[in-house]
């Protein structure tokens, strides 16, 4: 595979100057704005650097022949693609996280919200808790106007003082059914409800009280982690979980991201044997990337393809995907990652859908922490549902740490870092 990069005023200007090159059929990988530097950069604009890869050959390889070949048919394998695979054009690099507060930030931001709002200067929209917190108060506080209703009043919210005066009863009663709206589980709403009383004082304003409730559940939610980079190689990232919910294309984004981004020599490993498709789509993805692919059947297969690529940064394994109800193939899940060579450092990432229910989400969790105790969280699908209040339940329930989520199908654009921040804000009724 050939890999340039292509310059020009537009965007547009830089595409042509690579498909000229390359040809018609050239994978855009990456589209970047340079922006002029320099004491006269003000005079100057920005220019754009597109990144193009040209397959220079293809190899077919027959679903029927991998079917009948023997058991070790991977260590003969063709890495070409069978057919061309689009990749829209890497447009932005994945989004980071905005900080956490910590403790001392949020006793700060208690004491000095109220001079902040006076101050003449404006503000950058959505960079700061206040900002959120205007939106969010300006939501409750229309909410709080509005009359007492059977349905509400039915509503089982947490206990409060008598003292207490019916604003601050309203203002309870708003938080719980948002909370409940976003399909956040009861148990964990009466536990923020709990906390809640301690902030419910006079001379406490809804915006303290916010950003108290605000706070506290970022904390619940912990800092994401994704991928440590210890400098020890390979790294073996095992992906796990029911069929359906987008391992492979999950792989695909996320090993996007380190070879393009972070310049990290990536490779591939497939145990998910029982559907061809599988096999052949994370083989396109591979070779789209320049990067090797192997077949295995068990464990032993497992350490010899890894002792292969041991000149790899990252080596990520798509396992099979199954019910977690099928106790056969779970077996055989928990037979490879536990069967890894000890020599090799691995994390395991459990990869759930957004959209689904969330007694089966518990059931999942269950089975999975038998196959591998010590997983991250991915969640997919978030573009499938407005109801965040899953991941929260996930997250308290299993004691996992999140990673990424995704929200959509585009290779590699539809990933990013969990956002603690903005999902808090959604589960509070701030909108996405």
């Amino acid at each position: 595979m050939t890999i340039n990069k292509f310059q020009g005023k537009t965007k547009e200007e830089a595409i042509e100057k690579a498909k000229q090159e390359l040809g018609e059929s050239a994978v855009i990988m990456n589209v970047k704005e340079v922006k002029p530097k320099g004491i006269f950069r003000a005079f100057k604009s920005s220019t754009y650097e597109v990144t193009a890869a040209m397959e220079e050959r293809e190899v077919s390889v027959s679903p029927m022949s991998a079917l009948s070949a023997p058991k070790k048919m991977h260590d003969s394998i063709s890495l070409a693609a069978d057919e061309k695979i689009d990749i829209p054009p890497i447009a932005r690099p994945i989004a980071k996280t905005e900080p956490i507060l910590g403790p001392e930030q949020i006793k700060k931001a208690e004491s000095s919200m109220k001079a902040e709002r006076g101050a003449e200067a404006p503000r950058e929209p959505d960079t700061n808790i206040e900002k959120r917190l205007d939106d969010l108060s300006t939501m409750l506080e229309k909410k709080l106007g509005v009359p007492k209703n059977p349905e509400t009043e039915a509503a089982p919210v947490a206990q409060t003082p008598k003292s207490q005066s019916s604003e601050e009863l309203n203002f309870v009663r708003v938080l719980y059914n948002t909370l409940i709206n976003n399909e956040v589980n009861e148990k964990y709403v009466n536990q923020i409800m709990d906390e809640v009383e301690q902030f419910i004082k006079p001379g406490n304003s809804v915006d303290v009280i916010l950003s108290n409730v605000y706070q506290k559940m970022i904390l619940r939610f912990g800092r994401p982690e994704t991928i440590r980079m210890t400098g020890r190689r390979p790294k073996v990232i095992f992906f796990i979980g029911p069929t359906g919910v987008g391992k492979t294309t999950t792989i695909a984004k996320i090993a996007s991201k380190y070879k393009v981004e972070q310049d990290k020599k990536v490779a591939f490993i497939t145990a998910d044997t029982y559907r061809i498709a599988a096999t052949e789509q994370l083989r396109v993805y591979a070779n789209i990337l320049d990067s090797p692919m192997s077949v295995v059947y068990s464990s032993e297969d497992l350490n010899a393809a890894i002792a292969r690529m041991e000149d790899y940064d990252l080596i990520f394994v798509d396992t099979a995907g199954f019910s977690h109800k099928n106790e056969n193939q779970r077996s055989d899940t928990k037979k490879l990652i536990d069967g890894t060579d000890v020599a090799f450092s691995k994390e395991v990432y459990l990869v759930l859908s957004a959209t689904t229910k969330y007694k089966d989400l518990l059931d999942i969790i269950d089975i999975y922490k038998e196959i591998a105790p010590d997983f991250k969280l991915i969640f997919t699908k978030l573009d499938e549902t407005s109801a965040y209040g899953n991941i929260l339940n996930v997250k308290l329930y299993s004691g996992a740490d999140l990673s990424y989520v995704t929200n959509g199908q585009n290779v590699p654009d539809d990933i990013e870092v969990f956002n603690t921040q903005k999902v808090v804000k959604q589960l509070l009724g701030g909108g996405r």
